[in-house]
């Protein structure tokens, strides 16, 4: 057995050792590589076959019915109660209804407003307020008297309810003025200006009411109907309703806005008891219509309005007819967004001109005025607006206008020769010493530039200037009359707590008016030029409290004796101070 085991054990390891075979030789090789393995989509396999999994009904997702039993737990724990955190607006302040102010200033010149207002519990307000100034100084070196007094007074009745609300008013206007601006090419004696009557009063009364709907087809009505007189026996009546409706187009797509239509009717009727040239009357009469329907379309940050206007006009006293359409469209798309914006525009329009109006801007009109309607064909504008920085904002605009019966202002001719006044056996008016303007018209093309800067330099204080420059195109007349090439503004704006303060300097080029070659009716000979002025003014004021401030208003600073209109100078430095005091009852 011995021997058996012992020869099992031999072979075993002689098998083993003739299993080894020589060790190779291992030599010391470089590999270079290249670029790393990048895998790529096309190196994986696609499963194209999807397995699908049939389950058994014991194996389907069985519908679970428990109730919750809730149980107070056992607990001392009591969480803290929390406290908002507000912001500081600083001290708020208190609104009030109602304001009263007083005044006075040199050139002898008081100064009351007025503004009552009271709210009841039916949503209702009603309202009265008044304001007046004069000045009882007449500006220096001028022979007539210069005085001047606006007086406003309006009551109102408004009601707000859940589906319309609706508002009515009234309005009085009472206005002083003295054709005092003499030529100083005519040699008056002192005869001659005594006798003059330069006192001017302009009375207007108005009637308007405003009813509005909410979410309705008619949108709302506005009406206005006026009365305007002389004490030269001037008359002017004007009715003016506005409707207007909301179409929705809902129901065409549900992202479409509503279509805006507003229409006018426009009634004008007036007289005048003579012209300029004669005793003849003056009569205008004006009945205008117009349809105006526009869309909006907003499409993320582009903006369009698209519209057109069609305008039915009579001219009742001469009995004719006409029709106009003009483009009513604007465009804005943000180039950059808050920082450039990019808005195009076309429009146009037909205006009817009132003697109203026309004293409004120039109350040294006499009133012997031509009235018919000016007709804006196109005007064509475009520019740029945004931010330059997060407290500078700035506007560029660039316009082209062709206006049809343009208004221009011009001096009318002397009657007298400075020694006569009376022509013809009849005493001259007030306004025939060449002291007054008429009204001219002309077809006029206008190219505008202009650009606005407006700089937050903190909380309290803004800072900026604008400027204006236009070039005309007359057709009839030599020069746009009386109208300037260039305005300019610098502006800036100070509030405080306590302290408020506004600045403006105005800066207007030269104007050109006519000059005539003898008294009327000679003819035109030459152009007066009026100079460039510059205007400083300052008001300001200060908060005791609420309710109590006192105010200061500083008119023409540098005491420039300039002419707006030909042969007005106006006041030198002018002051005014007074005090404010708000209130309810």
């Amino acid at each position: 057995m011995r021997k058996i085991v012992f020869t099992f054990c031999l072979g075993i390891f002689s098998a083993i050792g003739f299993a080894q075979t020589a060790k190779d030789t291992i030599k010391t090789e470089v590999i270079n590589v290249i670029t790393s393995y990048t895998p790529t989509i096309s190196d994986a396999f696609k499963i194209k076959k999807n397995p699908k999994i049939k389950l058994g009904n014991r194996a389907q997702k069985r519908t679970l019915k428990y109730q919750i039993f809730s149980a107070p737990v056992a607990s001392t724990f009591i969480p803290k109660t929390g406290t908002a955190k507000g912001i500081n607006y600083g001290p708020k302040e208190q609104l009030y209804k109602n304001y009263l102010a007083l005044g006075y200033g040199n050139y002898n010149s008081p100064f009351a407003e007025i503004f009552l207002n009271k709210t009841s519990r039916s949503k209702s307000d009603v309202g009265l307020y008044a304001k007046y100034i004069s000045s009882e100084n007449s500006v220096d070196n001028t022979p007539l008297n210069s005085n001047f007094s606006n007086l406003v007074v309006g009551a109102y009745f408004q009601q707000n309810n859940k589906d319309y609300n609706w508002k009515i008013g009234a309005n009085y206007e009472l206005n002083n003025y003295n054709w005092y601006g003499l030529p100083n090419t005519i040699p008056f004696t002192p005869t001659t200006t005594n006798g003059i009557e330069e006192l001017q009063k302009y009375n207007y009364v108005n009637l308007e009411a405003d009813l509005n709907f909410k979410d309705y087809f008619f949108s709302g009505v506005k009406g206005n109907i006026s009365s305007f007189s002389d004490q030269f026996s001037s008359k002017e009546l004007r009715a003016l309703v506005d409707p207007q409706f909301k179409i929705s187009l809902k129901n065409i797509g549900r992202k479409l806005n509503d279509l805006i239509i507003a229409t006018s009717f426009d009634y004008l009727n007036g007289e005048f008891a003579q012209s300029y040239s004669s005793t003849s009357k003056l009569e205008y009469s004006f009945f205008t219509t117009s349809l105006a329907p526009n869309y909006t379309i907003n499409s993320g940050d582009f903006r369009a309005k698209l519209g057109t206007k069609l305008v039915f006009s009579s001219d009742l006293e001469n009995k004719t007819s006409q029709v106009f359409i003009y483009p009513d469209v604007t465009i804005s798309y943000p180039i950059v967004a808050n920082f450039i914006s990019l808005y195009l525009g076309a429009k146009g329009g037909l205006t009817t001109n009132t003697y109203k109006e026309f004293s409004d801007k120039n109350p040294f009109v006499a009133p012997t005025l031509f009235i018919t309607q000016t007709n804006t064909k196109y005007d064509f504008f475009g520019g740029f607006n945004g931010k330059l920085s997060s407290n500078i904002t700035y506007n560029l605009k660039a316009s082209y206008s062709d206006v049809n019966d343009l208004p221009l202002y011009i001096r009318n001719n002397s009657k007298s020769d400075g020694t006569t006044s009376i022509v013809n056996t009849i005493p001259l008016k007030g306004y025939e010493y060449g002291n007054s303007f008429s009204v001219v018209y002309d077809d006029v093309k206008t190219v505008a530039f202009f650009g606005e800067l407006s700089i937050e330099l903190s909380k309290n204080l803004t800072v900026g200037a604008n400027s204006l420059f236009r070039s005309y195109t007359t057709t009839s007349q030599p020069v746009a009359w009386n109208l300037p090439t260039m305005n300019a503004e610098l502006f800036a704006k100070f509030t405080t707590n306590k302290w408020y303060a506004n600045s403006n300097i105005f800066l207007v080029s030269e104007r050109k008016d006519a000059t005539y070659s003898g008294t009327y009716p000679s003819a035109i000979n030459g152009q007066q030029t009026l100079k460039s002025y510059l205007d400083v003014n300052i008001n300001g004021g200060y908060h005791f409290n609420d309710r109590f401030s006192a105010f200061l208003k500083m008119n023409n600073i540098l005491n420039s004796d300039y002419q707006r209109l030909a042969n007005f100078n106006v006041q030198g430095f002018q002051v005014l101070g007074g005090i404010s005091y708000k209130f309810d009852f």
